[in-house]
Order: C-alpha cells, then sequence, then structure tokens
C-alpha cells in the first residue's frame, strides 16, 4: 500500500472519512476531495500527523458541470498519479418525485452519476497505461430494485453499479479493476442530509467502519461487486429481491423510507 496515492471524493464524510484512515493506516498518500475547505483542511491536518502520509485537499462542489475537469487539473498540476480511485461522495433525499424540485434531482444526478462517470474518463488511460490501478464505485444495496420515494437516488445507483461492472468486464485484462460497494443503511450524515432520519429503514444504520474495511479490502483484490453492511436478515433478502415480484418489493421499500409514526 506504501506509496500508493488515493483520490477520495465525499471524504469528509462518515464512509468517506473511513476509507482516508484505512489507506492512511497503510501508509498511502491521499488526494482528499469534499466541498467544505475547512473540514478538509482539518482532516488533512489529522492524517498527515497521525500517519506520516502525504494528503492533498481539492475543495469543490460537486454539482459544478466542470467539477471532475478541476479536480484533474490540479492532480495534474501537483504532478500526482491516482493509483486508487475512490468514488464515494454522493446523496440521497426523500420525497416522491412530482414534489422534489427538478434541480434537486438534476445535482443529484450530477453528484451521483455524472461526476463518477467524468472522473473515471479522466483517471482511466493513465492507470490503463501504467498496467495497474483499482477504482471503488460507492453505489448502495438500492442498486438492485426501484426505490419509491426515493426513485431517482435508486435509480442513479443502478446506474453506476451496472456501469461499474460492465466496466470490471471490459478491463479484467488491463490490470485495472472496478469494484462496487453496495452498503445498506449506514450511522452517517446521509440519513440526515437526505431527510431520512426519521425512517424505518435508518432506524438502525451501521457502523460506517466496518463497511469502509469491507470495501476497502474488496477493491484491493478486484471483486466485482461487494455488499456490506447489511444486518443479517437484509442479506438474503437483497439477493432473492431480483427474484420477487417487483410491487411487493416496492410496496416494502416505500414503507421502509416512509416516516416513522
Amino acid at each position: 500500500m506504501a506509496n500508493k496515492t488515493a483520490l477520495i471524493t465525499g471524504a469528509t464524510g462518515g464512509l468517506g472519512t473511513e476509507l482516508v484512515k484505512l489507506h492512511a493506516r497503510e501508509g498511502g498518500d491521499l488526494i482528499l476531495v469534499a466541498r467544505n475547505p475547512q473540514k478538509l483542511r482539518d482532516l488533512q491536518h489529522r492524517v498527515q500527523t497521525k500517519y506520516g502520509v502525504k494528503a492533498l485537499t481539492i475543495a469543490i462542489d460537486f454539482t459544478r458541470e466542470d467539477a471532475a475537469q478541476l479536480i484533474f487539473d490540479r492532480v495534474k498540476q501537483a504532478n500526482l498519479s491516482v493509483d486508487y480511485l475512490i468514488n464515494n461522495a454522493g446523496f440521497g433525499g426523500q420525497g416522491t418525485f412530482l414534489k422534489r424540485t427538478l434541480d434537486q434531482d438534476i445535482n443529484m444526478a450530477r453528484v451521483n452519476m455524472l461526476m463518477p462517470t467524468k472522473l473515471m474518463k479522466l483517471f482511466l488511460p493513465a492507470m490503463v497505461k501504467r498496467g495497474h490501478g483499482r477504482i471503488l464505485n460507492v453505489s448502495s444495496a438500492a442498486a438492485m430494485i426501484p426505490g419509491p420515494l426515493q426513485a431517482e437516488y435508486y435509480a442513479t445507483k443502478a446506474y453506476l453499479t451496472s456501469l461499474s461492472n460492465a466496466l470490471w468486464y471490459e478491463l479484467k485484462d488491463s490490470g485495472v479493476r472496478v469494484t462496487t460497494l453496495m452498503p445498506g443503511a449506514m450511522a452517517t450524515n446521509f440519513a440526515q442530509a437526505g431527510g431520512l432520519t426519521h425512517t424505518k429503514m435508518f432506524a438502525n444504520g451501521v457502523n460506517p467502519a466496518k463497511v469502509a474495511q469491507e470495501g476497502y479490502q474488496a477493491m484491493l483484490a478486484g471483486k466485482m461487486n461487494i455488499f456490506a453492511g447489511l444486518p443479517g436478515w437484509q442479506r438474503p433478502f437483497v439477493n432473492m429481491m431480483p427474484l420477487m415480484p417487483k410491487k411487493m418489493v416496492m410496496s416494502f421499500v416505500a414503507n421502509q423510507q416512509s416516516d416513522r409514526k
């Protein structure tokens, strides 16, 4: 792991910060990307002080259309090579499709789909040329099914998972691997930011540290998909969902994402 540089988006959030700590603990340098400059500086100071690694920070609003290009240009200016690209940034949002605003959904599409797509377009060629690289795309167990009351979020994760799996196959002889991490509900700021704090689904969110560990190790091993952070009863349910009647599954999902009474 030493001397491997990881670019991690959403680095200052729960899962992102855990992934940062994992990589730094192994002696790897970091490119920390997030929106809040002060949180980035604080995280940079912590990892450099505690682990003795180098950490470049890039503060940017992921909803900007040119965000990915600006990140790529900043990395190029710093003369850095990205060995591990971890597309962790993303957000959800409760509400029916008709009640949510167009701006909310356009921004979600930009962050959850276009950002990882653009970053892979920009950083993959150099990985393939070197014959080695790892990409970890943080999707969700939600990618497996339609999600009433979070319709677009589920759709964005389905897109990311499908794209990532196809790239895993296309790149299988290149030395580069694309791994998709599909966690369940986690105890992070995701629920609060998406207005999901009082839903059944997030009543018992799991510790993101465990999810990060499983995802990071799966990335290093070059696995295609990894489900992580699912309570015991959810694991078989996720595997069975594609075979179950879709209307019944959507009814269950809608119930889980409604506010608890």
